[in-house]
């Protein structure tokens, strides 16, 4: 049989698998992830596992590469990513407001011009090509990429594929186009959509070029795959022009991988990781999708992906005290305190200087370092971010010797919010470290960051515990709460449409009650919400908190084994899938207009038009498969017609959907 490797990319961890689809996982390994340069966390991880392949066998005889990632997920649900420049053509100004999409675009410049089309796919305004000329000119030089979404043009993409060629006769930034990325309606969703997809794409590339680079110095010429955000897989290059669709892939794979390794049909899985905590279902054995697209980080995307709920919560989120809220953990991830002193034993140094400081110190325990290089040159930084990034470059800056006023504090947040540089911090890994539970990194680091922290002021109803010891016991009970937590949102969401901001005083008590770790014998009502599937949990960090979380929740666990590498797993474990679908409208009586990727084709009869659209639709779903890396495809066919009965009998055609789906397993290489 073939052996397959398996790689995932995740916010703390690179992690790598050899899998053989008779024998299950041959061997795994681990490698620190190494943001500023990746190709350092994944060959730590590949040449971890390579050295273990089965007696006789080469590398250059290994059949098929594949990685899944949560960086996508991260870079959103953190507010990271590359600066650039959204064109809109067709829309109206008050679109900004609508899908969240001022929000996300922050400062980034948005470009409104005439052109886009009508319902009907015809032209409603002419595109004009010499403003658009204007501003791609203008804003090239300080952006990574560029996002283009026409009004309504899934129903004619002919302006966008206009606009797409500009750019690319202008300059050499690379492009995303709504109509690529979804075939549905909802156009600020869709502009929002492929924002995000252009963000994406200079981190993606980052990571593709160093897996490619790598799998050459070994002698792998197997195809590289992708994890999709719905558990598929696909090509590398398909990844590169979308990789919006690799936003959940980490989930996705996790739960393909939790299905592969506990056998189990229907579960609710919790991956727990370095940065997010991932919740979803598997229902007889398949994930469950999101129809109505993929939510991360609060915004609602059109890309179909597992049904996931993602929250800022990981073995290395930051234990901060909320104004507002107390004493909690994340949703922002920042390197532990314990790992920053074992990369950078010196910060130790400045750690114990600090504790030996009685004077009043802004950001004790806290220190910037740079995370990945620029994703434009030095013109894409102000001269206040300039001057904090060459201040970093020599390695981690402690905050207190960084930030002298609000305006650098602002600059040093701009700057990790674009994921060029990363706040290290208290986290629940240094907790572990302190409680002896784990003690892989510098032990004396995360004890001296603990007693820092209880020097912070007492606020928000926070009062500092007595030692370390009790303050690392508060941020595991904080973990197991928040945990839960997040648990029973999820499944309460899933079950009722009730979200957890819509809880109220008394939702909220009754959650925070059944999820203490006992009752009070003397409470008048005894709170107790028990969760009717078995919890499947998998991630590093699971076993310091699960059987206490599961507990909580009245429920079964199940960690299975490889638990901790279950991303790398459904990496090969999964198959490729496209589908495509064409809309048939009826523009003018008699008329029935076959919306398709490339324009508009029209029939005076329904049965010929949608003859040619599950033709037409087979034939594109079938490249793409193909182009997504899939061998000896299959197709299924769906035709969903939607009629309007009136009384007396009288049927008017609305509009019909064609859709055709492709799958097959990935071709592999032939040893």
């Amino acid at each position: 049989m073939p052996i397959l490797l398996g790689l995932d990319t995740g916010g703390t961890y690179t992690d790598a698998v050899l899998f053989d689809p008779a024998q299950g996982v041959l061997a795994t390994a681990k490698s620190l992830t190494t943001k500023h340069d990746l190709a350092i966390g994944l060959k730590g991880a590949m040449d971890g596992v390579l050295a273990h392949l089965p007696n006789g066998v080469k590398t250059s005889e290994i059949a098929l590469v594949s990685m899944s990632t949560t960086l996508a997920t991260n870079a959103i649900v953190e507010a990271h990513g590359a600066p650039i420049c959204l064109i809109l053509l067709g829309y109206d100004v008050k679109a900004l407001e609508r899908a969240g999409l001022k929000q996300a675009l922050g400062t980034d410049p948005v470009v409104f011009v005439a052109g886009g089309h009508k319902p009907s796919g015809d032209e409603q305004a002419p595109l004009d090509l010499d403003a658009l000329r204007e501003a791609i000119l203008l804003h090239a030089p300080r952006v990574a990429a560029f996002a283009v979404s026409g009004y309504f043009s899934v129903r004619n993409p002919a302006h966008e594929i206009a606009v797409r060629h500009l750019i690319h006769d202008l300059t050499d930034k690379p492009v995303s186009c709504g109509h690529e990325l979804t075939s549905k309606l909802d156009a600020p969703r869709r502009a929002l959509t492929v924002a995000l997809n252009a963000r994406l794409i200079p981190q993606l590339q980052q990571l593709i070029r160093a897996v490619g680079g790598l799998l050459a110095d070994e002698g792998i010429a197997a195809p590289l795959m992708v994890v999709k955000g719905d558990g598929s897989l696909i090509d590398q290059q398909v990844a590169l022009t979308c990789p919006v669709e690799t936003i959940l892939s980490g989930p996705a794979a996790s739960l393909v991988g939790a299905r592969h390794l506990s056998g189990a049909d229907t579960v609710m899985v919790s991956d727990m990781g370095g940065t997010t905590t991932d919740i979803a279902m598997l229902r007889d054995g398949r994930p469950v999708l999101n129809k109505d697209g993929a939510v991360v980080g609060g915004w609602r995307t059109m890309v179909e992906a597992v049904a996931v709920h993602t929250y800022g919560l990981g073995g290395d989120s930051e234990v901060r005290v909320d104004e507002v809220h107390g004493f909690m953990v994340g949703p922002r991830r920042v390197v532990p305190l314990s790992l920053l002193a074992h990369l950078h034993p010196q910060i130790l140094d400045i750690l114990k200087a600090q504790l030996a400081n009685d004077e009043m110190m802004p950001y004790r325990g806290q220190f910037a370092l740079r995370q990945r290089p620029l994703d434009t040159g030095s013109e894409g930084l102000s001269e206040g971010q300039a001057k904090v990034w060459e201040a970093l470059a020599a390695g981690p800056v402690a905050l207190a010797d960084l930030v002298f006023s609000p305006a650098t504090g602002r600059n040093l947040a701009r700057l990790v919010d674009r994921g060029l540089v990363i706040i290290s911090g208290l986290t629940p890994s240094d907790a572990a470290h302190v409680l002896d539970r784990q003690s892989s990194w510098c032990v004396e680091a995360a004890v001296i960051g603990a007693e820092l922290f209880l020097r912070r002021a007492i606020y928000a109803g926070w009062t500092p515990p007595a030692s370390a010891e009790a303050l690392a016991r508060d941020i595991v009970e904080q973990v197991v709460r928040q945990s839960g937590h997040v648990i029973l949102q999820t499944a309460l969401a899933d079950q009722a449409g009730i979200e957890g901001p819509h809880w109220g005083a008394l939702g909220r008590y009754l959650v925070d009650r059944s999820l203490g770790p006992d009752q009070d014998a003397g409470s008048l009502v005894d709170v107790a919400l028990k969760l009717n599937f078995p919890l499947v949990a998998i991630g590093a960090p699971v076993g310091s908190y699960y059987a206490e979380i599961a507990r909580r929740l009245r429920t079964d666990l199940v960690i299975p084994p490889h638990a901790d590498v279950s991303n790398a797993v459904g990496a090969v474990a999964g198959g490729v899938l496209q589908r495509v679908a064409i809309t048939i409208t009826q523009p003018t009586e008699g008329v029935y207009r076959t919306h398709l990727p490339d324009g508009v084709r029209d029939f005076g009869d329904l049965e010929a038009a949608a003859a040619f659209a599950r033709e037409a639709a087979t034939a594109e779903a079938g490249t793409l498969a193909r182009k997504a890396g899939a061998a000896e495809i299959e197709f299924n066919h769906e035709r969903d017609d939607k009629v309007f009965e009136q009384p007396g009998g009288m049927r008017i055609f609305m509009e019909s959907l064609v859709a055709v789906t492709a799958f097959g397993r990935p071709a592999l290489a032939q040893g």
